[in-house]
C-alpha cells in the first residue's frame, strides 16, 4: 500500500463571487494543519481576488500546497481514485453553482465537485449571492440532494465581532468544522449569558 495515499486532503475552490477572502483565510489557517490543500482557482475568481485583496496570483499560490490550473481536467483531483476529504468553494459564484448543479464539467472547479458527489464526499459551497431568484434556490435544492452542504458565509453576531477578520474567520471556522478540522477560528455557544442585558434592563 502506498501510504503516501492516506494524507488527508482538502480541495479549495475559489470563483469570482464576492468574498475571496474567505478563500485565501481557509489556505492560510489549513497551513498549520496536516491537511494537504490542493487549490484551484477560476478566471473570474483571480480578478477579485485582485480587486477585493489586492494579493497577487503567485502570492496565493504560495498558500496552497498544490496549485491546479482550471483548464486542467487531467489533474489529480479531477479523479474519484485520487482520495480527499472533500472540497470546499469558498466562496462560490451561481455561475459555478449552477454548472455543478447542472453536472457541467467544463472546468477543473465543476468537474473537481461532481467527483466529490459521485464519491459521496463531502461538498461544501460557500454560496454568495442575495438576493435568491427561483433558479438559484432550485440550484440549491437539487444540490442539497445530491449530497452538497450550501454554506452562504453569514455572519454570527452573538460573537459580537469588531473586525471584518472576526467575521471571516468564524464563517470558515464553522465551514472547517463540517470536515472536522479544529483550528481554533470558532466562538463556541455557550448558552445565553445570565449578564446579558435584556430590554426590560433598561425601563
Amino acid at each position: 500500500m502506498d501510504l503516501s495515499d492516506m494524507t488527508p486532503r482538502l480541495i479549495v475552490g475559489i470563483t469570482g463571487a464576492s468574498g475571496a477572502a474567505y478563500g485565501v483565510r481557509m489556505l492560510e489557517v489549513l497551513r498549520d494543519t496536516p491537511v494537504e490543500t490542493h487549490l484551484v482557482v477560476s478566471k473570474a475568481g483571480r480578478l477579485t481576488l485582485a480587486q477585493e485583496t489586492g494579493m497577487r496570483m503567485s502570492d496565493l499560490d504560495d498558500l496552497a500546497d498544490v496549485v491546479h490550473p482550471n483548464h486542467d481536467i487531467g489533474a489529480t483531483i479531477s479523479s474519484g481514485s485520487f482520495r480527499t476529504m472533500g472540497m470546499v468553494v469558498a466562496p462560490c459564484s451561481v455561475k459555478s453553482m449552477s454548472e455543478i448543479a447542472s453536472g457541467v464539467t467544463s472546468s477543473l472547479i465543476a468537474r473537481a465537485a461532481d467527483v466529490q458527489l459521485k464519491e459521496r464526499r463531502r461538498l461544501v459551497l460557500m454560496v454568495r449571492e442575495t438576493p435568491l431568484h427561483r433558479n438559484h434556490l432550485r440550484s440549491m435544492a437539487e444540490l442539497s440532494e445530491l449530497g452538497a452542504v450550501i454554506a452562504p458565509p453569514v455572519p454570527a453576531f452573538y460573537t459580537r465581532p469588531t473586525s471584518v477578520e472576526e467575521v471571516v474567520d468564524h464563517s470558515v471556522g464553522r465551514v472547517l468544522d463540517l470536515f472536522d478540522i479544529e483550528v481554533g477560528l470558532v466562538s463556541r455557544w455557550a448558552g445565553v449569558s445570565t449578564n446579558a442585558r435584556t430590554p426590560d434592563d433598561a425601563r
